[in-house]
């Protein structure tokens, strides 16, 4: 059995009610595949954990920035997206405490573990404004999340890759640049792309995908990581 002690730990949060953390780390394949469990699964607490995270970032933003909404926005869906929280969770040693199916313990890689760490970072914000009630939940963002707003603006994260790596392109090789696919293969309803993306006649880097679209995104993310901008 895991010892929940530690990630309270992990967390800086000590719960009065345990079951709430110890629901937060339980997937919904969990249940089906232990049906006699007597905690159910985190899908409730991670809606409420989304609320409480969307509230304390708005109030953040709010009070430390005179920007217009719109860009208020963007900074916000770059703070609590997906792939930020599931970084966070990482972070704490979330994954290391999920109680999962056998299949989905070992799918470690993919991309529904990383919107399952993500749902568990919200689910576990969610347990602590039950446990705890705001104030503490707010403490918590703060300190895990929120003061990685400053890399998001200074780094333009809140961009995406290919909005990112075009000014930059502009900026420092004064040109823009362009897609093309290299390879595309399969059948219509499993299409799958190898695009470049280039400097003028230099293929800076390639993305895969199975749109244009994500292989364009894949592509722009290692250009930049290629050009170190």
């Amino acid at each position: 059995m895991k010892d929940f002690s530690l990630l309270e730990k992990r967390l800086g949060v000590t719960f009065k009610n345990q079951d709430l953390l110890k629901t937060a780390m339980t997937h919904r394949s969990y249940i089906n595949e232990n049906p006699k469990s007597p905690l159910p699964h985190n899908e409730r607490l991670e809606f409420l954990g989304d609320a409480v995270l969307e509230l304390v970032v708005t109030k953040y933003l709010y009070n430390n920035y005179s920007e217009p909404e719109g860009e208020l926005t963007n900074w916000r869906a770059a703070l609590v997206n997906a792939n930020m929280l599931a970084r966070v969770a990482k972070e704490l040693d979330i994954e290391d405490f999920l109680l999962l199916s056998k299949g989905e313990a070992k799918d470690k890689d993919s991309k529904a573990r990383l919107y399952i760490l993500a749902n568990a970072f919200e689910a576990v914000v969610g347990a602590i404004y039950l446990d705890r009630e705001f104030e503490i939940s707010e403490e918590f963002i703060e300190k895990v999340l929120l003061w990685r707003l400053k890399e998001i603006i200074e780094k333009k994260l809140y961009l995406d890759p290919k909005s990112r790596f075009q000014e930059a392109a502009q900026e420092f090789a004064a040109t823009t640049p362009s897609y093309k696919v290299l390879e595309e293969k399969g059948p219509d309803h499993a299409k799958w792309f190898r695009i470049g993306v280039f400097l003028g006649e230099e293929l800076v880097a390639e993305g895969e995908g199975s749109s244009k679209q994500e292989a364009q995104v894949q592509a722009a993310e290692r250009a930049l990581e290629e050009k170190r901008w």
